[in-house]
């Protein structure tokens, strides 16, 4: 008599199985992670803004003044045109080149800011338009209403 053997191994519906509750617990964990990531931009374009806020008031300590809004950002890593103040910069001022915000867009900046400031210094969100609201709404020194 021939004896069968078994061979040794998943069958299909044991690997269907698998899938599907792999599916399911990437269902339940896979939109609290993208939470995370929405939440850790938010918090880098805060942190940025301090960060380049930072970078300002030193170089106006050096400079006696705030960049105006021709020469915006653009004055913490290149010299400016004016003699007078040319001779007093002693940038740059930040270690690379100008970051742009966590969704890929340039830093706004204007004059004057809200409440007093000298300066408004935000991003707009994941949107990239002014306004919104959650993701999308504005983060950072705003400019006034």
């Amino acid at each position: 008599m021939k004896q069968r053997t078994r061979s040794s191994g998943f069958t299909l519906i044991e690997m269907l199985v698998v899938l599907v509750i792999i599916g399911l617990l990437a269902g339940l964990v896979g939109p609290k992670l993208f939470t995370k990531v929405d939440t850790s931009k938010i918090q880098t374009a805060q942190t940025q803004v301090k960060m380049l806020k930072g970078a300002l008031e030193t170089m106006r300590l050096d400079i006696g003044v705030f960049p105006t809004e021709e020469q915006g950002l653009a004055l913490l890593n290149e010299a400016p045109k004016d003699e007078k103040l040319r001779a007093k910069w002693h940038g740059p001022y930040l270690d690379e080149a100008l970051p742009n915000d966590p969704w890929g867009n340039p830093y706004q900046y204007s004059m004057p800011g809200s409440n007093g400031q000298p300066f408004a210094l935000y991003s707009f969100g994941a949107d990239g338009k002014k306004g919104g609201e959650g993701n999308d709404a504005d983060i950072g020194m705003l400019p006034p209403e």
